[in-house]
């Protein structure tokens, strides 16, 4: 795609167009409804400028939705993958979506950014762990437009991994699903979460949750926040959860965490009420 070809093209798209590039930038990949959630609200939703007008039905939204997908489609702006959703009886809301050749060429001249990222055809396991985390950021926007909170910041990966030294001066990374900075009132609340299928043995939940306590260690996210995030994993039913809870419960080295109350395990139900409630996170003024 030449330069000219890149900037008709920017010009023939919508605002809303682009936002869903964009969302597919952010968040690799997104099933049809979840699409219809972010951008496609019905009348009853409040919904962000630039999304277009609302539409009566949630039939009428899904309806638009897989009339715009398909145009962007036919540009090779996005791609479906092989793979539905619920499957066949999914239907057009099973379907998964990535960027096309056209639309990562396109939002890579945007950004100004040199380096070419591969779409292929990605695992099973990798798509339900990538939408499961994509679900649980449209919660959060969907709660900040209902007005439960507000969203001061939402960082997708790899926004969101961190960097720091070890105790023996030897880089280490961070690497959570989301980190959210949120606000109830006049406190903050700063969130990590890991999205969690049950699909690993809780030794590697508690690997990783010894990551953030050597996170916490160097003081990096103190100095500029003056506080330390919650971690939030949230897993599908309350057997997960009673499993996790026990495995970080069980592990000494998490102790001071544990008890400083920094260690969550939510399940999806419970996570808007979770991020919602003043229990959600560390507060500061």
């Amino acid at each position: 795609m030449k330069y000219n070809d890149i900037a008709s093209l920017l010009e023939s798209l919508s605002e809303r167009d682009l936002s869903i590039l964009e969302s597919l930038r952010t968040h690799r990949a997104l099933t049809t409804a979840l699409i219809r959630r972010l951008h496609f609200p019905i009348s009853d939703e409040p919904h962000e400028a630039g999304n277009g007008k609302s539409h009566a039905t949630e039939m009428a939204a899904a309806v638009a939705t897989i009339r715009v997908l398909t145009r962007l489609e036919s540009h090779r702006l996005i791609a479906r993958l092989h793979r539905r959703i619920g499957g066949v009886r999914a239907g057009s809301t099973g379907i998964t979506w990535q960027l096309g050749a056209s639309g990562e060429r396109l939002l890579r001249a945007r950004h100004g950014d040199p380096a070419r990222r591969r779409y292929s055809e990605p695992s099973p396991s990798f798509i339900a762990h990538t939408l499961a985390v994509a679900d649980l950021a449209i919660r959060l926007y969907e709660l900040a437009r209902q007005g439960a909170i507000e969203l001061l910041r939402l960082e997708a990966e790899p926004e969101c991994w961190r960097t720091f030294l070890s105790a023996h001066g030897a880089r280490q990374w961070l690497k959570p699903d989301l980190f959210a900075i949120t606000a109830n009132g006049d406190y903050e609340h700063h969130l990590f979460i890991e999205a969690d299928n049950a699909t690993e043995h809780t030794p590697v939940i508690v690997r990783k949750a010894l990551q953030y306590q050597h996170y916490a260690n160097s003081g990096i996210h103190q100095q500029e926040h003056g506080l330390f995030p919650a971690v939030a994993w949230v897993v599908p039913d309350s057997k997960r959860q009673t499993a996790i809870r026990a495995a970080l419960a069980g592990e000494s080295r998490l102790r001071d965490l544990v008890n400083a109350g920094l260690f969550h395990v939510v399940t999806t139900a419970e996570f808007p009420a979770f991020i919602t409630g003043s229990q959600a996170s560390p507060a500061t003024p």
